[in-house]
């Protein structure tokens, strides 16, 4: 209820009766982009797909070849809304995906984010090594992505790794069971 008395504000009317909101006569509608061979995005799709019709806006699914969906939509930024992944490394250098130079076809910031702000924290976490202070900007740029919300981040998927047991020094931690892989071994 909220998100229509939102809508409503905002101008958005469903003026015809049909179910659908629309604003001077633009039906409120968009294609949602997602790659073949993901069950769990396809799923998710058609939860939104869902979840949207039921406060009157209409989401059409297009589920692509890896591709296609690559080099014709992503690339050239043809693409209302998207629903992919992400995954960093244990160093958490996210400069690719956020700062404004790596807009350029083929790179990681194809939405076109812009924030000088976030540009200088990126630069600021890149060219420090003390951890604390690396911990506070990654922290103050965390906080202004969630307060502008360039992308809706929607889930974290579980996981189950397993390892075998001879493997020897591993240690589970916060960020996974691989942050001191490069310690493991077997014993002779």
């Amino acid at each position: 209820e909220r998100s229509k008395a939102l809508l409503n504000s905002a101008g958005w009317r469903d003026t015809d009766g049909d179910g659908l909101l629309d604003k001077g006569g633009t039906p409120f509608e968009f294609t949602l982009l997602t790659n073949q061979g993901n069950l769990t995005r396809e799923l998710t799709a058609q939860i939104i797909q869902r979840r949207l019709q039921e406060v009157g806006i209409r989401v059409k699914i297009w589920i692509l070849e890896w591709s296609t969906l690559l080099h014709q939509f992503i690339d050239k930024r043809k693409f209302d809304a998207i629903l992919l992944g992400w995954a960093l490394s244990r160093e958490p250098d996210p400069y690719d995906i956020w700062h404004s130079s790596k807009t350029g076809e083929g790179e990681f910031n194809f939405i076109g984010y812009s924030n000088p702000k976030v540009d200088g924290l990126l630069i600021e976490g890149r060219r420090n090594f003390d951890p604390k202070v690396r911990t506070r900007v990654y922290h103050e740029l965390h906080r202004i992505l969630y307060e502008e919300q360039p992308v809706c981040f929607l889930y974290v998927p579980d996981a189950l790794p397993a390892i075998h047991k001879r493997f020897e020094g591993v240690e589970v931690s916060p960020i996974g069971m691989w942050a001191n892989q490069i310690h493991w071994y077997v014993s002779p």
